[in-house]
């Protein structure tokens, strides 16, 4: 079984860990205001969350 020759440097183990995460995270479009928003949570333009306000909007 292989063994590490040294220690790997934080800088190393958080360029490896950072590249990871280059995608965009994924939108869907609100059926209220139609705006877009992140999936299984409350629209940020409107404050609905499936078809009730959850979030007061003033």
């Amino acid at each position: 079984m292989g063994v590490p020759k040294g220690k790997t440097s934080k800088a190393n183990k958080r360029s490896r860990r950072a590249t990871q995460k280059l995608t965009a995270p994924g939108t869907t479009i609100c059926p209220q205001c139609h705006g877009l928003k992140m999936p299984h949570r409350a629209c940020t333009e409107c404050g609905y969350y499936k078809g009730r306000p959850v979030v007061a909007k003033a």
